[in-house]
């Protein structure tokens, strides 16, 4: 009987995708968290715990398919920041003991949030905003980790100090230790220039330990990273006391990994994969910290470089992320003794390469081109992580947000409408159609967006500025673009309309969404405007003015040239 070939299930098809993605972003995600590990201040095996646990419980909760959870770099840095702070010595047992307790508050700030449903907080960052936090926190972790390529030693107090400090002590720079940053340096562009996603860094950090296996370079004045525990870790208990002192810190990381976790998961969304649940990713990494912190690792969040690994390898579900928290849990069983061997110098070069990423001269420029304030916010919110620190640069960078936020809805637009020759489009006057025609003794106001105690009385004032500009008979505020009106709001369109009254201009009211007029009914404003004044939209309210009788000689029929306004 003759061998038949059954084809391949889809099921079988997709677990071979996900085995192979999974041990292509273990080579990327494996060494990348011993670098971040350093970062933070930690020991490297806090690293491989972080990607072993927080990886296997977001594969189990999360809702993205191929989100790849771990340590990353802007997490690293902000979480060796706070660890500093709370353990100045630099304590191992203590900074671990603090890691895990700072994981815990990460983790239940997270829970809690996504038990609130506050999964719109993903947007509370601007892009531009968040374009310039990230290159802060790029240029901080790169002159961080200079002093490690280059074998010297400096005190860390600031990022224009630290600088400083680096080219006063270059004439004592390793050549041995620069040597060995620069051939890591060579392998990882050049891997990754000549095959991108590949596994650069497993090469580099297998380099880096044969090297100091073969040539002794101890001896020759290269540190290394020392004894890495062997095992699984074990069970680390929070330390209350420093609770209070590292919740601060733990909210903008929260928020950060939050943020970090919802772009990468949204960006390798593949188009049948299902829609990124912001609560239930609030659930899932708030899970994967709390549970990683029980097991010594450090503050975790989805990683954009590593999920792109594991995306371009085929990775279809979450099952690539349980291979690649398998090959971390193999790493600490069966090779903690061989990266023990591994050179700072190679690790610190893996954190630049990684790193420098974050900072996007091109993200810069488009900004520039298309928003030249939002350009002045991405630069605000860089300077505000090089000058205040990285924790504090959070606070500068969501004020920045803030600020932005509340120019835009100050400030709305409020437009004079006219209509197109021969056509019945209605739309904003403008230099572009100088043709367009209006009616006279008709002023047409369109302002757009929620009207709200904040730019209430701004509309107001541009309204009224427009009013004794063309001194209409009848001011017809078409109000189709406005979604809401709030209460102060409200009184302002009242007091403005017995004002208006005063000078001899009626108020006419066009084009009321449902929560508008519900307002305007329960007030009693609509009984005070009456049948006359409230109008369906404006075509309707052109069709009554037109059919008034003229005041004055004053002629009511279209065909005046309008002033752009």
């Amino acid at each position: 009987m003759n061998a038949t070939h059954e084809p391949v299930s889809p099921v079988g098809t997709s677990i071979r995708f996900d085995v192979i993605a999974g041990l292509t972003a273990a080579a990327v995600v494996v060494p990348k968290a011993m670098a971040y590990a350093t970062v933070a201040g930690l020991p490297v095996a806090v690293g491989l715990y972080t990607a072993f646990v927080p990886m296997v419980i977001y594969a189990l909760l999360g809702s993205s398919r191929v989100l790849s959870v771990s340590s990353t770099t802007t997490l690293a840095i902000l979480a060796g920041t706070q660890l500093g702070l709370v353990v100045p010595d630099g304590d191992p047992a203590r900074l671990v003991v603090a890691g895990a307790t700072l994981a815990v508050l990460v983790g239940g700030m997270l829970l809690l949030a996504g038990i609130l449903r506050l999964g719109f907080v993903a947007d509370f960052i601007s892009t531009p905003v968040l374009t310039g936090f990230k290159a802060g926190i790029g240029l901080v972790i790169v002159l961080d980790q200079v002093p490690k390529l280059l074998g010297i030693h400096i005190r860390k107090d600031g990022f224009f100090h630290d600088l400083l400090a680096i080219v006063q002590h270059l004439p004592e720079t390793s050549l041995v230790t620069l040597a060995v940053a620069a051939a890591t340096l060579l392998v990882l562009i050049g891997m990754e220039w000549r095959w991108p996603h590949s596994p650069a860094p497993l090469v580099a950090v297998g380099g880096g330990i044969a090297a100091v296996w073969l040539l002794g370079l101890p001896a020759l004045g290269v540190s290394t990273v020392g004894l890495i525990p062997q095992g699984l870790p074990s069970l680390t208990l929070p330390d209350p006391g420093l609770l209070a002192d590292l919740a601060p810190g733990a909210l903008g990381i929260a928020l950060m990994s939050f943020t970090e976790s919802i772009a990468a998961g949204r960006a390798f969304a593949g188009k049948n994969d299902p829609a990124i649940d912001a609560n239930r990713e609030l659930l899932a990494t708030g899970a994967a910290n709390l549970g990683g912190a029980l097991l010594g690792a450090m503050p975790a969040g989805g990683g954009t470089s590593q999920t792109a690994v594991v995306r371009a390898a085929g990775g279809r579900s979450q099952k690539a992320g349980l291979v690649t928290a398998a090959v971390a849990a193999a790493t600490m069983l069966l090779l903690a003794p061989v990266l023990g061997l591994l050179p700072h110098a190679t690790l610190a070069a893996v954190v630049i390469v990684y790193s420098v990423g974050l900072i996007q001269p091109r993200e810069f420029a488009a900004i520039r081109r298309v928003r030249t304030m939002e350009f002045r916010w991405a630069f605000i919110a860089c300077l505000g992580v090089l000058v205040l620190g990285t924790l504090k640069g959070i606070l500068v960078a969501i004020i920045v947000s803030l600020i932005g936020l509340a120019s835009q809805v100050a400030h709305p637009h409020v437009y004079v409408i006219g209509r197109k020759r021969g056509a019945d489009v209605l739309r904003p006057l403008s230099p572009e159609h100088p043709d367009d025609e209006t009616f006279p003794g008709l002023l047409i106001v369109r302002p757009e967006g929620r009207i709200f105690f904040v730019n209430a009385s701004i509309i107001g004032l541009r309204i009224k500025a427009l009013a004794d500009e063309h001194a209409p008979r009848v001011l017809l505020l078409d109000m189709s673009r406005v979604p809401d009106l709030e209460y102060s709001a409200l009184q302002m369109l009242i007091d403005g309309d017995r004002k208006l009254a005063e000078h001899g201009i009626t108020l006419w009211l066009a084009g009321l969404n449902p929560a508008v007029l519900d307002v305007v009914r329960q007030s009693g404003f609509a009984e005070q405007l009456g049948r006359e004044r409230l109008l369906f939209n404006d075509r309707v309210a052109i069709e009554r003015y037109t059919a008034l009788p003229p005041v004055g000689g004053l002629q009511t029929t279209t065909g005046e040239n309008a002033s752009p306004a």
